[in-house]
């Protein structure tokens, strides 16, 4: 059973991977995520149900446009596989439980924040909006008032640290250190894995992104470097590890 849920849930994430490229896309430069339909970027045509199959039609067609022959970014399938991986993984770690409603929404607005930070350096506020509201009443439906209630302090705590966090490294390094919507990212994180995981969250982030900022700043120094899809790796890392403070605190028994 669980390897057929486990099918179920790559499939759906994977046709959720598409869409979620689609939003990541076009609202930081304010289109419509519905109009015009699916299109080539490169000719403006407009592609049929069989060029929409996720990975599958990027396979099929070589990766080209199936009318005027341009590449498509390998950007695509990566992103509606790695959603499809996560939606595995969230199932396997939270099983078909309520808590998997939140997970699954949590890793959705990951998904996008990562493709909307990297192509334009920006995370939506109308992203952080939507989920936020989304995922604060999914807590309360789920775990009730009270649970709800510590989310919106766990995440107001997150984000004032965030904030004092920027303001320092913007004194140590003379200029903006990171970015508003990272600060406004954390208050969220702070709703669902709570107060210390959330801050916990900025340095596994910070770890994972390390070695590739330095990568990347040794091929081309002026770059600029999202910080948003590092915090959003490491934040979903510890949510699919479905780790709390409890556990960290044991580990140092």
């Amino acid at each position: 059973m669980t390897i057929f849920i486990s099918i179920f849930m790559f499939i759906m994430g994977t046709i959720f991977g598409s869409f979620y490229n689609v939003v990541g896309y076009r609202l930081p430069k304010g289109e419509s995520i519905v109009f015009p339909p699916s299109h080539c970027p490169k000719c403006n045509h407009k592609l049929t149900f069989f060029e929409l199959i996720p990975i599958l039609s990027y396979v099929f067609q070589k990766g080209k446009c199936k009318k005027c022959h341009q590449k498509i970014s390998l950007f695509y399938p990566i992103f509606e596989a790695l959603t499809g991986i996560l939606f595995v993984l969230s199932y396997l770690s939270y099983g078909l439980s309520y808590e998997l409603i939140i997970v699954l929404t949590f890793i959705s607005m990951m998904i996008i924040i990562v493709v909307s930070d990297y192509n334009y350096l920006i995370i939506p506020d109308s992203v952080l909006i939507i989920f936020g509201s989304l995922l604060l009443i999914e807590i309360l439906l789920i775990n009730g008032l009270n649970a709800a209630l510590l989310a919106l302090l766990d995440g107001i705590l997150a984000f004032i640290t965030m904030f004092l966090l920027k303001k320092l490294g913007d004194f140590i390094f003379k200029k903006e250190s990171m970015g508003g919507g990272d600060i406004k990212l954390l208050f969220l994180f702070g709703m669902v894995l709570s107060y210390p995981i959330a801050i916990l969250s900025i340095f596994v982030g910070s770890l994972i992104g390390l070695p590739i900022a330095l990568l990347i700043l040794y091929k081309k120094k002026d770059h600029v470097i999202p910080f948003g899809p590092f915090l959003a790796a490491g934040a979903t890392l510890l949510l699919l590890l479905n780790i709390d403070i409890n556990t960290i605190i044991n580990l140092y028994r």
